[in-house]
């Protein structure tokens, strides 16, 4: 495998903005996302010809008609396997899957699981706005039980489905939460996506002005978000809150959390993106109405990505039978005559 050359000149946002018209909705969080990712990827050194954007269905999917690099807006669902081809055939490429809570979880389950289970090297930015925003405001998967839509005018009643839980049960390498009104934080964590070899699973909370609006305001509001944002950082105990007042303790095989002061400073989880999974999962599962982590969960190395193992049997293959010719496999002797 070659690595990606190096631009000859720096790049800048400006480069990887198109001629298009942004069309969503004014006060959607998609422009922090957007100018997010145009911050973040003339950072990595790499040229723009070099960056494949891939998209499904839905406001988020609009994302490739404005970035100015490869892109492909495929249909509902099916972004992770359509970049998965991508990859395959050039694996020199950095590959973004760009998709929602809609689209990635519900007809998209399947792709998803597999493209996470095998390791692709993808970098996939979930944004969830727990509701159905192109098609005008039906409820999602990762919409609240009772939730009120013009689907379910009586409110759902279904269970949400937690995406982070969901890519930590396909054992996912790199596994993080961001939200749109922290564009600081979500710069840094898209850096780190960025960096990771193999399958790289952000969710990014995205608020909907229009279906939605407010679905996350506990968590980017002044006087309520500094009680609910868990930030992680590896090494650190998990402490949050004014003044660092609460904790997270393990207790009942479960994550509680406590007020910093009445716990013995050894019983504070302390947080490791190497840990075994079902610590992440304590973690993802954490009581949202108490405390929302933010941030990389989970960041492992110690398993090989697909292409690379897809690409190491193409290579032994070709040196124990050498490179073959199509056309001779086409005509060879393996032919046989229908009779008239």
């Amino acid at each position: 495998m070659t690595t990606s050359p190096t631009p000859t000149t720096a790049l800048s946002r400006k480069d990887f903005q198109t001629d298009q018209d942004v069309r969503w909705c004014p006060g959607c969080g998609d422009y922090s996302i957007l100018a997010a990712m145009q911050k973040v990827l003339p950072e990595l050194g790499i040229p723009r010809e070099q960056f494949a954007l891939i998209s499904g269905i839905g406001c988020s999917s609009r994302f490739p008609f404005y970035m100015n690099t490869y892109g492909f807006h495929t249909i509902h669902g099916r972004a992770p396997a359509i970049a998965t081809g991508v990859k395959a055939a050039n694996p020199d490429l950095s590959v973004w899957v760009i998709t929602g809570d809609g689209d990635a979880l519900s007809i998209g389950g399947n792709h998803l699981l597999h493209a996470i289970r095998r390791n692709v090297d993808l970098k996939i930015l979930l944004f969830n706005n727990q509701i159905y925003g192109l098609t005008k405001g039906q409820y999602s998967p990762t919409s609240e039980q009772g939730k009120k839509t013009k689907s379910t005018p009586q409110g759902s009643v279904d269970s949400p489905l937690d995406p982070l839980s969901f890519v930590l049960g396909c054992n996912a390498t790199f596994v993080a939460r961001t939200i749109d009104r922290e564009p600081k934080h979500m710069n840094e964590v898209l850096r780190r996506a960025a960096d990771h070899r193999g399958t790289a699973f952000v969710e990014i909370y995205q608020n909907c002005n229009i279906f939605n609006d407010g679905a996350f305001s506990v968590l980017t509001e002044r006087g309520t978000k500094e009680h609910r944002q868990l930030l992680l950082e590896e090494g650190k105990p998990l402490i949050f809150g004014p003044g660092g007042e609460l904790c997270v303790t393990f207790d009942s095989w479960q994550f509680q959390v406590a007020k910093t002061a009445e716990v013995p400073e050894n019983s504070i989880v302390v947080h490791r993106e190497q840990a075994p999974v079902g610590y992440h999962q304590l973690l993802a599962r954490l009581d949202r109405s108490v405390a929302v982590p933010l941030g990389v969960l989970r960041a492992t190395t110690d398993q090989p990505t697909w292409d690379e193992l897809m690409h190491g049997q193409l290579a032994a293959a070709r040196e124990r039978s050498g490179t073959g010719d199509l056309q001779e496999l086409l005509t060879g002797r393996n032919t046989w005559t229908v009779p008239g």
